[in-house]
Parts: structure tokens; sequence; C-alpha cells
């Protein structure tokens, strides 16, 4: 990693989510062919892409006991805990609807309704993720959403991840594909003869499924388009190396364009930092991986003092943010932008990313200037209320026409003009 004066401004943002004129050709040829051909479309796909020819997409009564056989009772424990923490920690999330009267009798509130449904996109194939679907579907499933629907791409062996499947039980998720791909974000968003189509779609995925996402946003809510995972350190002299190159590595790991930053004020901290890296990475299972995002996303930036390093922190407005400082929570009000703050030396971000509550889908790529983390609210919608009475009416009629009128819109003020009030009551 490279060490690096701070001196003037700082950036994350790359430019990876938009995809090259022949993927999102691709992408749209995808989703026409699942619009027009349904479940014909899916299966051709599916082989295409996936390299497996399934009978059904549903999974089975048998895959789903066996998925079971498949995990130890450690790791159920552990799928249980943590589905446990998570989902308390969002039911403190959950808004009722409120309404007001005033004197004159009049009635406005905001009615808070949850969604009808939901997709949930899990990658899979080789990898195994059951973090993400805990962190999409209970959220929905505290938001009051009636009917959530799951995709993931199936294994060679035409299966689901074990974990992934056990993970889809417990939650009760009871509508379940094995489709992946761009095709299954198509699928979610229009349906076909066996998939039912929802009103938003939440999840990770790869460039195909980001950008398949982005294509059917309008026609249904999406969750947001995510960037490679990334990380800041905003650490002082007291952080132990250790602990801080840990942590780099930790999103360094995740893909080649993932982003590793520290941020600290101690030249000393940042070369034994430094060498802590290098040191960690010789061990490390994906080595390469990890050693390709440092070098291409990764840096040591030194500030001057805590000022110019938080500074830098909030114009980098960093996925994830760990501070490692002496008393990091001094600093928390200065912070403006991150997708998720952690404090203090015992709270490393795979606390946040399995187990603590919070949940960790997050804005990436500097947009967690404007974007919050995924939350109960995202899968719900809002109402207006407005109860207007007789006293409120012809109170405020004389001001709606004349806006109504400055906006060239007569027929606005002719629908308040015609409801005379006055003359109504002296009849």
């Amino acid at each position: 990693m490279k060490i690096i004066e701070l001196t003037g401004s700082v950036s994350l943002r790359r430019d990876v989510e938009s995809g090259t004129s022949e993927q999102t050709k691709a992408v749209k040829s995808v989703i026409e062919q699942v619009q027009t051909e349904g479940d014909r479309a899916l299966r051709t796909l599916t082989e295409r892409f996936d390299g497996v020819t399934l009978p059904r997409f549903t999974v089975s009564e048998d895959e789903k006991k066996e998925a079971y056989e498949n995990v130890s009772d450690r790791e159920l424990s552990a799928l249980r805990n943590a589905i446990r923490r998570i989902r308390a920690f969002h039911e403190r999330q959950l808004r009722e609807s409120w309404f007001f009267t005033e004197e004159d009798g009049t009635i406005l509130g905001q009615k808070i309704t949850p969604l009808d449904s939901a997709g949930v996109y899990v990658p899979g194939g080789k990898a195994a993720y059951p973090s993400t679907i805990m962190m999409n579907v209970i959220p929905a499933q505290v938001a009051g959403v009636k009917r959530i629907v799951m995709a993931s791409p199936p294994g060679k062996d035409g299966k689901l991840n074990a974990a992934v499947l056990v993970t889809a039980q417990e939650l009760g998720v009871e509508e379940i594909f094995k489709i992946g791909g761009a095709q299954a974000i198509a699928a979610l968003a229009y349906g076909t003869e066996t998939v039912p189509a929802v009103d938003k779609i939440t999840g990770p995925g790869n460039i195909f499924v980001a950008l398949a996402k982005r294509e059917v946003f309008g026609h249904v809510d999406i969750d947001m388009i995510a960037g490679p995972s990334e990380i800041v350190v905003l650490a002082d002299e007291t952080a132990p190396p250790e602990y801080v190159a840990a942590d780099l590595l930790s999103q360094a790991e995740h893909d080649e364009m993932a982003s590793s930053v520290l941020v600290t004020t101690s030249k000393a901290l940042a070369e034994k930092v430094k060498e802590e890296v290098e040191k960690q990475l010789d061990s490390l299972p994906k080595k390469d991986i990890a050693t390709s995002s440092l070098e291409n996303y990764g840096a040591i930036y030194v500030a001057q003092d805590m000022a110019k390093a938080v500074e830098a922190v909030n114009e980098l407005a960093p996925e994830h943010l760990q501070v490692m400082t002496e008393k990091p929570e001094m600093l928390l009000g200065k912070i403006r932008h991150a997708g998720a703050i952690f404090l203090g030396h015992y709270s490393p971000e795979p606390v946040g990313d399995y187990f603590a509550g919070p949940n960790h889908i997050l804005p990436t790529n500097g947009t967690a200037r404007f974007s919050s983390p995924l939350t109960v609210d995202d899968f719900t919608k809002k109402s207006s209320i407005i109860s207007y009475s007789k006293e409120a009416f012809a109170r405020d009629r004389e001001d709606i026409m004349t806006i109504a009128r400055l906006e060239g819109l007569e027929a606005h003020a002719r629908s308040i003009e015609v409801r005379n009030i006055k003359g109504e009551e002296s009849k």
C-alpha cells in the first residue's frame, strides 16, 4: 500500500456501475427475452450462463431437508443468533401512521403501508451469503410485507447452497427460485409463468445484476445500485497496527475493485500498518484478490491533524468507516458522511456484516453523502391524509384560488370556487 501525505482532496469514486455498452446491450436483451418467453427464456439462460439444466426452478422439499443435514449445529446456532439480533434492531425502526386534528376540525396525517411484495436477490453459484438473506428479508418482514420471493443462482449440481437454503427456511421464506443473473431480476420485475412479479427488488449482485436492476427501475422499485465494497479506517497513534491491517484486508479480499483506505494522524502507525498488511497477506487464502485490490484501490493517508483527517473521511463518504482513536465517540458528531460507523478497537466491520444488528446493505461509491443503509422504511410507502373542515375551507379558499391562478390553472381555482361556502351558508 502507498503512504501518501494528505495535502489535497481524496475520493473513492469509481465509474464501476455504468458498465460497458456491450454489457448494457446484453442485459437489455436478457430482459426482453424473459418478458417475451417467460419460463422458457429462464431455462435457456440458466443453461447458458450457469451451465445447469433445471427441470424446475422451485426448491423441492427433499432439497430443503437435505440442506439442514449439511449445516452443523454450531452453524445453525450462529445463524439463529444473528437472525434474532438483526430482527431486534430492525423492529426499533418500525414507524406507525399518525394523524392530528386542528382546532377547526381539519384532520391531517400520514398513513404508512407495507409494500405488497418484495423480491430478494442472493448471489450464489460458487459463493454463499446467508447474511445477505437476513439483511434483505428481515426488514421486509418487520415492515409487514406479505409476499417475499427469493432468487439465487444454482450451483453446478442444480442446487442452492445449504447455508443459504437453511437461512431462508429459518426466516420463513416460502417462495425460493433457483435463478440468477439479469434473468432473475427480469423475472422478479415482470413475472413469468412460475415466478411472481414483485413491487421492489433488493440485494447485491455482479455488474449484470446491477445493470438489470437499473433497467427495471421505474417499473419496480430497487434498493440501490451497489458498487464494490469499501472501508476507511480513521486512526491515531493508539490503534493497534495488526488490527488496522486485518480490517483493511477484510474488505480487500472481497473483490479486485474493493477499496481499503487508512486515514491517520500518525506517520509511525502508517509505516507499521503497511508492514503488517504485507505480513498478513502471505497467509490469506484470497491473497491474489486482496493484493490486486490494495495495489489499485488501497492507500494510507497521513493527515497533519485530526481535523484534516475527519475532513478527508467526509470527502470519501465511505460505505464502512472504522474509528480507531483514543476517544472515538468524541469524533462521532463531526462525521457527516458514512454508511456505517464502527467505533473502537472491538467493533471491526465484520461485526456489522454478520451479527450486530444494523443492516449491512450500505451506500457505496461516495453515495453516503445522500443515501442511507437499507431499513424497514424501504419496504413501506407513505400516503398523506387530508380531511379539511368547512371552516378551514372557507378560511383558505381565497389563498388557494390565488395560487392556482398564479400558476395559470383556472380549473384548479374553479374547483375551489364552485364550493361557495358563503352562498351555501345563506341558504
